[in-house]
């Protein structure tokens, strides 16, 4: 099966299919029959060859990977038992999207040197046997390990995002700002940043004072560490009263202190700050006189500063920053698509636009984000960029130039809704609304109903699926494939004989559908192919997924167990023999010596 990183993304996916590798569950003889020796005949499913990337010239790579280290099966182990944290990236030497992330791999590797954090990489193409222990689906995949425990990175994949992401795993949530100097170094180096603004920080005097009673023997180094980053004293582990000590301060810093830490491990993506200097707090935006604790969110977007009215609450406070962190209009990259589609906000509206259309419709949109905040997110999508704009506007049936508005629900169950007509304030201010209380009627992709559809296989599209599969009358199997799916191609010889075989059992329908182009809410699937059974009278409960070996035999078996309607194979007549009767023949004879039951 042809899987995907992520149901949500996997537009991007299809827009690059070699970067998704096969599912490692089906072993290479569940694709043949050799097993089932009495049905040699139908030996003819083979198994899916590699994607013939070696012929393709590698980039002369144009940056510093001297930081990056190359584990394989014979290093893997110990070098993460040996190494507290480990990023580890398993990648494909042809994949595009591991090309595009190996310089920003190698620049994060290089500044994480000073925090004692290593990144490796893995060629997944050469260690089968690690990519299978770590269930790599698609390419890259990167984890991070913590003392030999791991998990999947979700950032975006940028040299900024990686090093605040592992920060934030490593060491305290939050830094303290107690100098103009280092709030000026904040401001001008990061994009986004957030600050609360508290009563008191850890009182540094006592901590001082403590440390020169009782740790006399640690460095000024390792005091100044303390002062900066009071609330992780984890490296005066071992150093007895003196850290007993130190940390009975820490933990004294207060409840405010506590929540804003605390919801600061809830967001990857965002780096939290804290202060108790009037005049800091003015260079972010905060009066000097304002009732603390107080909290600001500031970016380099249209909208810069955005204050925090709510409780100081930890949920409340994680709650604002996811609400507010993305720009009012987020233009879609492979870089935003995950902090899109990954937020706890799970209503979209996308405006789809060339750039010539853009400029005119662009403000009118970023206006309207405005009266959403919070609730939808406003998500602006090039159509005329042909790497990232167009793939999406396929995978959400946009069609044409003109602008287009289009909600879209990104749950499991997930929904588009169109936008009917010239975009403008006061309609995407109704359109949204409505999208908000659940009044819009759902769209579904479908590809145009074939003029004629008498194959042995028949074409399933979203505007007949309830005509042919959810006919009660008749038992469905039905496969939805992709066009660019190898594991598609190498099936489709099998499903075709089996369909031939079937075509004059009249209760049963062999149909195929597209999922790249037409889409139905009971047809939905997480990889290709996706085979289901639509029993007859049983329509309305959900189909039943085939799983079984992908072989004519293995495929009859399971119809003749679920079909809600007994069928029997015709006998073959008494035509000159070839080699597709002898197949049939096959099948029939075995099926009267076991009394029809294979």
């Amino acid at each position: 099966m042809c899987l995907r990183r992520s149901r949500m993304l996997s537009f991007l996916e299809e827009a690059e299919s070699g970067d998704v590798v096969s599912d490692h569950h089906h072993s290479d003889g569940e694709y043949s029959d050799n097993e089932d020796e009495e049905f040699e005949n139908y030996d003819d499913f083979e198994v899916p060859s590699d994607f013939n990337h070696q012929d393709e010239e590698d980039e002369v790579a144009k940056f510093d990977e001297t930081d990056v280290v190359v584990l394989t099966d014979r290093n893997f182990s110990s070098f993460v038992d040996e190494n507290k944290y480990v990023m580890v990236e398993f990648y494909a030497p042809w994949c595009g999207h591991c090309k595009a992330l190996a310089p920003e791999y190698a620049a994060a590797a290089t500044e994480l040197k000073a925090e004692n954090v290593k990144l490796a990489k893995v060629d997944a193409t050469e260690e089968n046997e690690l990519s299978e222990t770590y269930e790599v689906q698609g390419f890259p995949t990167v984890y991070f390990f913590v003392d030999g425990e791991h998990k999947p990175y979700s950032g975006q994949r940028t040299k900024e995002a990686i090093v605040t992401w592992i920060k934030k795993k490593i060491g305290p949530g939050v830094a303290n700002i107690t100098t103009t100097e280092d709030a000026e170094r904040i401001l001008t180096s990061e994009n986004k940043v957030v600050l609360g603004f508290l009563d008191s920080l850890v009182d540094a005097f006592l901590t001082w004072h403590i440390l020169l009673s009782s740790c006399f023997l640690l460095s000024i180094k390792a005091i100044g560490f303390l002062l900066l980053y009071a609330p992780d004293a984890n490296f005066l582990r071992g150093k007895g009263d003196c850290y007993m000590n130190v940390m009975d301060i820490v933990h004294e810093r207060g409840p405010d202190s506590e929540e804003f830490a605390a919801a600061s491990k809830l967001d990857d993506d965002v780096n939290f700050y804290q202060t108790a200097n009037p005049n800091v707090a003015k260079m972010f935006h905060l009066e000097t006189d304002v009732k603390r604790p107080a909290l600001v969110l500031l970016k380099k977007e249209a909208e810069k500063v955005t204050h925090f009215d709510g409780e100081f609450k930890k949920s409340v406070i994680a709650e604002f920053v996811s609400a507010n962190k993305l720009p009012l209009v987020t233009t879609f990259s492979r870089e935003s698509a995950p902090q899109i589609f990954e937020s706890p906000i799970k209503k979209q509206l996308l405006l789809f636009a060339t750039s010539n259309d853009s400029e005119e419709v662009f403000p009118t949109f970023q206006e309207a984000a405005k009266l959403f905040k919070g609730k939808i997110i406003f998500v602006h999508v090039e159509v005329d960029n042909e790497e990232v704009g167009k793939p999406v506007a396929d995978y959400f049936g946009v069609t044409g130039d003109a602008p287009k508005v289009l909600g879209f629900t990104g749950n499991e169950d997930t929904k588009k809704y169109f936008l009917d007509g010239e975009v403008t304030l006061e309609k995407i201010k109704a359109f949204g609304e409505a999208f908000l209380e659940d009044k819009l009627k759902p769209f579904y992709k479908s590809d145009p109903i074939p003029e004629t559809n008498d194959g042995d296989v028949k074409i399933v599209v979203g505007n007949n699926f309830d005509d042919i599969v959810l006919d009660e009358s008749k038992d469905v199997l039905l496969e939805i494939y992709a066009p660019w799916c190898g594991h598609c191609q190498s099936l489709e010889p099998t499903y075709n004989k089996l369909a031939k075989h079937l075509r004059a059992v009249e209760s049963l329908v062999v149909a195929k559908m597209d999922g790249t182009t037409n889409e139905h809410p009971r047809g939905k699937a997480d990889g290709f192919p996706t085979i289901l059974f639509f029993p007859a009278g049983k329509k309305s409960v959900d189909p039943i997924p085939v799983d079984t070996d992908r072989t004519v035999v293995a495929f009859y078996k399971f119809l003749k167990k679920h079909a809600s309607i007994p069928f029997k194979l015709q006998k073959p007549s008494s035509s000159p023999v070839s080699e597709d009767s002898h197949a049939e023949q096959g099948i029939e004879t075995s099926t009267t010596d076991v009394k029809d039951e294979l």
